[in-house]
């Protein structure tokens, strides 16, 4: 099982708006690729930013999967982000594998 980490730090003045973007669309069209097989949003209670921070998790079945998803489906979804949020967000992508 993979685990796909997405980490995003918001400016205060977009959270709102961007939460219910992320939550309405966003998540629903990525799991709409079938590269997943759950999601998960996450608010970061302790992060050292400023700002608002947020981790949205993907799991993939397999490695496959998640390149699958890379390939054919990453490019446009992160286009897809409305220009309302330009500059005002930093996004950290980690890849991380299951162990147990």
């Amino acid at each position: 099982m993979i685990l796909y980490n997405v980490t995003v730090i918001l400016d205060d003045e977009i959270h709102t708006d961007w939460l219910n973007w992320v939550q309405q669309q966003h998540i629903p069209e990525v799991m709409k690729t079938s590269c997943f097989v759950s999601s998960r949003l996450l608010k970061v209670l302790d992060s050292p930013n400023e700002g608002i921070t947020y981790c949205i998790q993907y799991v993939a079945e397999t490695q496959e999967k998640y390149d699958l998803y890379i390939l054919q489906f990453a490019p446009a979804l992160r286009a897809s982000y409305p220009s309302r949020f330009s500059d005002k967000f930093v996004i950290y992508r980690t890849l991380m594998q299951f162990i147990d």
